[in-house]
């Protein structure tokens, strides 16, 4: 999403860099006052889109307390380059629920709140005071939740989310993109999303979001049941692939794609685990995704294994940063003989086929679709984010792939076209708002394109001209 390395050490030290407050800061002990700080601060303003973080999972770099004002800043600021969104329109909040990370608590300049983190019904109140602040105060306004960590994200999310307009950026955000670009590569194989057999090597809250993603969209696109869609999932975490044996130690989230112990004898197990290499073996998939940042994971056998199986192998190694990816493109590229539909986390430099001609890396970058889905509820004055909503989204990303008119071709649109892909999402998506009757405006569907149109934010100053026969005091 946004470039890690930089911003993620900025974050890190952001108490030794402090100069000056950047957006607002909500914390845990003064929540007695929390509206008083809030009304304060949005007073004579109006506001679009609120990006919102505690700061437990950041990056690739965990728990950075206070620092996360840096992600929210950052997300904005994407939201405004890409989508369109007014500055002045958006507000970066960091909510400030105490931190578990060592280094800041012993850090005598840590500018936040030197506590270990709140858990529990403690915070679940905190959370809801902010988020019943927005309901009542900015009613249209967007919330962006961003960094939260894994449980905590997916609770938050089923809670509010059919109460006011919220959008998870780590389940939703990378479930979209990804769904976009394997609805690419199926469009390649003249397939359906409900033929695949899909492996997802990581369930944390990344892995469980596409696998939400794509489940929702196999149901809606294709017309299949839940449970059918379901089954089409196999989900491996450390412990290897989940099966009902897990018992207690299956996560909120995971409970619906959880496979049957009868399917696997004891040859199976190494370790009394049911590793990749044997899914792959056994299971046969046709997609294989890693979510894991287990560095070089996808092995040469368990590519060449995939690859016996099936045509067009589409390989999505997704864990971010680069030095973390699950396989290198290009080799899996080598070791598929060019064969493989591939897409990743983070930026690669072409693969070459085997007719010595470049293959294109797609890069499954959430600011490809999430500033679009943001604008498109935010114009359409959405009362919710709707599956649906961002399945149109996906669908319209989708539908931009380089790879529908050369099938060697990447399977997303370069990072370069965000601005153009994101005016294509946010149509997309308040055309659909408008057709579910979730919009708060009233507009017909023809016209979303020309209102989305007027709206986008330009960077340019007006003109002002000197009118001798203006109002006079």
């Amino acid at each position: 999403g946004t470039p890690s390395s930089p911003l993620a050490e900025a974050i890190a030290n952001y108490s030794h860099l402090f100069r000056k407050s950047e957006g607002l800061y909500l914390s845990y002990p003064f929540r007695e006052r929390m509206e008083k700080d809030f009304l304060h601060f949005i007073k004579g303003k109006s506001f679009d889109l609120i990006v919102v973080s505690d700061s437990e999972a950041i990056l690739g770099i965990g728990d950075q307390g206070v620092g996360g004002i840096g992600i929210s800043t950052a997300k904005a600021v994407v939201y405004t380059l890409v989508g369109g969104i007014d500055p002045s329109r958006t507000l970066p909040i960091v909510l400030d629920v105490g931190t578990n990370n060592q280094e800041l608590l012993d850090d005598r300049l840590y500018v936040g709140w030197s506590h270990k983190r709140v858990k529990g019904k403690p915070y679940d109140e905190f959370i809801d005071t902010f988020v019943q602040l927005v309901r009542k105060h900015l009613p249209h306004c967007l919330i962006h939740f961003e960094d939260f960590g894994v449980d905590n994200a997916r609770r938050i999310l089923e809670i509010y989310r059919d109460k006011h307009a919220i959008f998870n950026d780590d389940i939703q955000g990378t479930g979209a993109v990804t769904l976009s670009a394997l609805m690419s590569a199926v469009g390649v194989t003249k397939s359906k999303l409900s033929d695949q057999r899909i492996v997802v090597y990581g369930a944390g809250s990344a892995g469980v979001g596409i696998i939400w993603q794509l489940r929702d969209a196999m149901i809606r696109i294709d017309g299949v049941s839940k449970e059918e869609a379901s089954k089409r999932f196999y989900m491996i975490d450390k412990e290897g692939l989940i099966t009902q044996g897990f018992g207690d130690k299956i996560r909120h989230g995971q409970e619906d794609f959880v496979r049957p112990d009868d399917e696997w004898d004891a040859n199976d197990r190494h370790n009394g685990k049911i590793g990749l290499l044997q899914v792959v073996k056994k299971a046969h998939p046709t997609v294989l995704i890693g979510t894991s940042t287990h560095a070089g994971g996808f092995t040469e056998e368990i590519i060449k294994e995939m690859a016996k199986h099936t045509d067009r192998p589409i390989i999505f190694p997704l864990s971010n940063p680069t030095k973390l990816v699950e396989v290198d493109p290009s080799k899996a590229n080598e070791w598929t003989e060019g064969k493989a539909l591939l897409a990743t986390g983070s930026p690669f430099p072409p693969a070459k086929m085997p007719s010595g001609k470049d293959y294109i890396i797609a890069e499954c970058n959430n600011a490809l679709i999430y500033p679009g889905i943001g604008f498109g509820a935010v114009l359409s004055e959405s009362k919710t984010i709707s599956d649906s909503m961002i399945i149109a989204g996906a669908q319209a990303l989708a539908s931009l792939s380089p790879a529908l008119k050369d099938p060697d071709a990447a399977l997303l649109p370069d990072f370069g076209c965000a601005p153009h892909v994101n005016f294509e999402v946010a149509v997309a998506v308040a055309e659909h708002a408008v057709e579910e009757g979730i919009a708060g405006v009233n507009w017909k569907k023809e016209d979303v394109r020309d209102r989305v149109k007027e709206r986008i934010w330009h960077p340019v100053y007006g003109t002002y001209h000197y009118d001798a026969a203006g109002e006079k005091e």
